[in-house]
């Protein structure tokens, strides 16, 4: 999986925090920011916004993504582009632990060797699509402002996430650090950001922010 910061709005802390500013009449926006964050009045956030690039990602994933409503998304077209050609999968740990991911492979190939009989044949490629696996692997462009990527943090960084998601939010949590430190200062799931837990069923494992900075 690759995932990069393409684009954010220069200076994400110094134009949230000049919105804060603005709403209390401070001549600090880097204390306004603080104070805004400090007492949950994020909406300051919502000037900022990040954009990134997924590579190498399966459409099991992008369904869960997807779910972010306050997003925006473009994906890779499985109905202009081949997606036979050169095509991969994401292969879950479990089934290569489980001793799976050679057959699991095998199975793979064979729906992409019939989707690709299919467009061969002069069927379109948005109908041959139907029959292959969403292990597929996509690319993904999406862009979220900070309040939303503080909540889909919150969810996705979680041991209770699904592990597939889980590692695209750590990998862009990583890159809008380098960008807006005090505003990704804490975040990460409620063990993290607010230190408790808020599942019902809480992990044996809380998160913690590592001596980096990073969630470990």
């Amino acid at each position: 999986m690759i995932v990069r910061l393409v684009a954010y709005t220069p200076n994400p802390e110094v134009v949230a925090g000049t919105a804060a500013a603005t709403c209390t009449d401070s001549k600090s926006p880097e204390k306004s920011l603080k104070s805004a964050m400090k007492s949950g009045h994020n909406s300051v956030l919502e000037h900022a916004s990040f954009s990134f690039s997924v590579e190498d990602v399966s459409r099991v994933t992008l369904a869960q993504l997807t779910r972010h409503r306050i997003a925006s998304f473009s994906v890779k077209s499985q109905r202009y582009c081949n997606t036979g050609k050169d095509a991969m999968m994401v292969v879950p740990g479990s089934v290569r632990k489980e001793g799976y991911e050679e057959k699991g492979i095998a199975m793979f190939k064979s729906c992409v060797d019939f989707y690709e009989e299919l467009v061969a044949s002069g069927v379109p490629k948005e109908d041959a699509r139907y029959f292959l696996p969403e292990g597929v692997c996509t690319k993904i462009m999406l862009t979220m402002n900070a309040r939303e990527l503080l909540h889909f943090f919150r969810l996705r960084t979680c041991h209770k996430a699904q592990w597939e998601i889980r590692e695209m939010a750590e990998k862009m949590l990583t890159e809008a650090k380098m960008v807006a430190p005090q505003i990704f200062l804490s975040a990460g799931p409620p063990c993290v950001a607010c230190g408790k837990c808020t599942e019902l069923k809480p992990c044996s494992s809380p998160r913690r922010i590592g001596p980096k900075g990073e969630l470990i």
